[in-house]
């Protein structure tokens, strides 16, 4: 089995405490049944769309490996005590470079989506289940 390391708000982990126990579930077991859950409605839906849909969503739900996370999560903690070298803050800078490059192609698949369905880029938005993130 492979370990995945997940960094979740605060306000995320209550939420899914919440629903774990709801469930009588612990949160392990709550997080792998979500998972298996959606992504195997993913699967079923990925089957049915035509070529370019398909394409554009798994463009869509491409995104770093893990470890870079890992990677990326170390710097920030290294950041913010202060103990961050010079070649680190290269890293950090290479990688948050690499996260907004991804992000700006996964927009770019969002918008053309939305276009092939005639939607508009919100709808698409919000039946993929993707929330823009707010800071501040």
């Amino acid at each position: 089995m492979t370990q995945i390391t997940l960094y979740l708000s605060p306000e995320l982990e209550i939420q899914l405490r919440a629903e774990a126990a709801k469930q009588g579930l612990d949160p392990q077991h709550y997080i792998l049944e979500t998972l298996h859950t959606r992504l195997s409605a993913n699967q079923t839906a990925t089957n049915h769309l035509p070529a370019a849909e398909a394409d554009l969503l798994q463009y869509i739900n491409l995104g770093l490996p893990s470890e870079m996370w890992d990677e990326y999560y170390a710097l920030i903690d290294k950041r913010q005590a202060e103990t961050l070298t010079a070649d680190e803050h290269y890293r950090l800078i290479e990688i948050s470079d690499r996260i907004e490059a991804l992000n700006v192609e996964r927009i770019q698949a969002l918008a053309q989506l939305a276009a092939l369905r005639q939607q508009s880029l919100e709808n698409v938005m919000d039946d993929l289940g993707i929330k823009p993130i707010v800071h501040g």
